[in-house]
């Protein structure tokens, strides 16, 4: 890991961070520069791009990972995924960042191009798993790696406790910290923490958080996180389902929410899906008081 953050997290220090999706042309591309200019001035821990599904939008996704380490005053973690990817061409990858100086990766499985649900195949030169990318990302370089956690079940997995093993698999192959799927429970969190703990996985497990800002978000990202909001939350939006502001203002108060009692139960700190929209995560940050953060090269904002 990139010195700077492996000691912040190895510190116990709070991690504050943002995931965008990568552009599919070029006026979206402005608008997420324009997201990431706003974002900045927070002086996140870091940031990620993600690749688009099955590992598409790749070249895009790589290009502006170097260029917010070489224009921005941003950590940028790479995405880095096994789907449809030859050792050769992840070694290419890998090598690729390293020379726009991006010094941590996040290294995935990924999902099959047909989505989460879809079948996996893995490239006939490639990787099966994710703990496979760790340690060829290891042996390539002095790179900080982040691995992903699944605190509602890998759709795949026969149960918590494999997921369990599976991360501690990856930590003992290099991993230095996991980030979670979002979840709308923080029991949830709590509960595979605990379950990791008991595993011997000792890295930060960063909870990650989507605020639900629509009502197309609430039933589709409970498909994609693998388990619907919690009663209590999906009366409150349903509530107001006709009026798409009211929605907005619910759903910042229940990842406003969220956030604080994983602070309060010991959580190492958020990671914000952010759609590449900054206003949603912009107010929990107001709300949390937790606007002044400590970056890694950008300093404290």
């Amino acid at each position: 890991m990139h010195d700077a953050l492996r000691e912040l997290l190895a510190a116990g220090e709070r991690s504050y961070s943002f995931e965008f999706f990568p552009p599919k042309d070029d006026a979206a591309e402005r608008q997420l520069w324009h997201v990431i200019r706003r974002l900045e001035s927070l002086a996140p821990t870091f940031v990620s791009v993600t690749y688009g599904a099955g590992g598409s939008t790749r070249d895009r996704t790589t290009r502006i990972t170097g260029a917010i380490a070489g224009e921005t005053t941003l950590t940028p973690v790479a995405h880095l995924t096994c789907v449809g990817t030859s050792r050769g061409e992840l070694r290419r990858i890998i090598g690729g960042y390293a020379a726009s100086g991006v010094r941590d990766v996040l290294a995935l499985r990924g999902d099959p191009p047909g989505g989460p649900a879809a079948a996996w195949t893995a490239h006939p030169d490639g990787f099966d798993h994710a703990v496979d990318l760790v340690r060829l990302v290891r042996a390539l370089g002095s790179f900080g790696v982040g691995v992903a956690a699944t605190p509602n079940g890998h759709p795949e997995s026969p149960s918590l406790d494999h997921d369990a093993r599976v991360l501690r698999m990856k930590v003992d192959a290099g991993a230095d910290y996991a980030i979670t799927q979002f979840f709308f429970d923080a029991d949830d969190y709590f509960r595979f923490r605990d379950l990791a703990a008991a595993h011997g996985v000792t890295v930060p497990i960063i909870p990650g958080i989507m605020p639900l800002t629509n009502i197309g978000q609430v039933e589709r990202f409970a498909v994609l996180s693998g388990t619907p909001l919690p009663p209590a939350a999906m009366e409150r939006v349903t509530a107001v389902a006709d009026d798409p502001a009211a929605v907005r203002a619910v759903g910042i108060d229940l990842a406003t929410s969220l956030c604080r009692r994983l602070l309060d139960g010991g959580a190492p700190g958020l990671h914000f899906y952010t759609l590449n929209r900054s206003p949603a995560t912009l107010e929990v940050f107001r709300r949390l008081g937790v606007r002044a953060v400590r970056g890694v090269r950008g300093g404290t904002a």
